[in-house]
């Protein structure tokens, strides 16, 4: 399920990026996804291809590997994100869910470290 009202567009200095065409209240479930699940072995050669920048670490000791099918791969990363994503590992889905209201052409970001006001420096800012 994806909602009508999410397109890809381009996104400023970020290449591709998931944008509300109308605007979508907090708390509201935009997308869920089935994802493909990666073994151990396959993840790692998907990290050695340019599937690196759009695989979710996936299971519960997250050594597995997940590309999300829909737009899940493709949101954008934020510190400051405006929707957070959960991980259903045992029906193989992914879910984004709305953290404040989103205005209309807004771009909807996730935090890649799971948690939305999580700091870490991710693989590409630690660099």
């Amino acid at each position: 399920m994806i909602l009508p009202i999410l397109i890809v567009a381009p996104s400023e200095l970020r290449g591709r990026g998931v944008f509300a065409s109308e605007p979508i209240a907090s708390e509201t479930v935009i997308e869920i996804s089935p994802v493909l699940v990666l073994s151990k072995e396959e993840r790692l050669k998907a990290e050695e291809t340019m599937l690196y920048n759009y695989i979710f670490e996936w299971g519960e000791n997250y050594e597995l590997g997940a590309l999300g099918m829909g737009f899940i791969s493709i949101y954008n990363h934020s510190y400051q994100s405006n929707c957070i994503y959960e991980m259903d590992f045992e029906n193989e889905l992914m879910t984004i869910k709305t953290l404040r209201n989103i205005a209309a052409g807004e771009e909807l970001f996730i935090n890649y470290n799971a948690t939305p006001d999580d700091t870490t420096p991710i693989w590409f800012d630690a660099q």
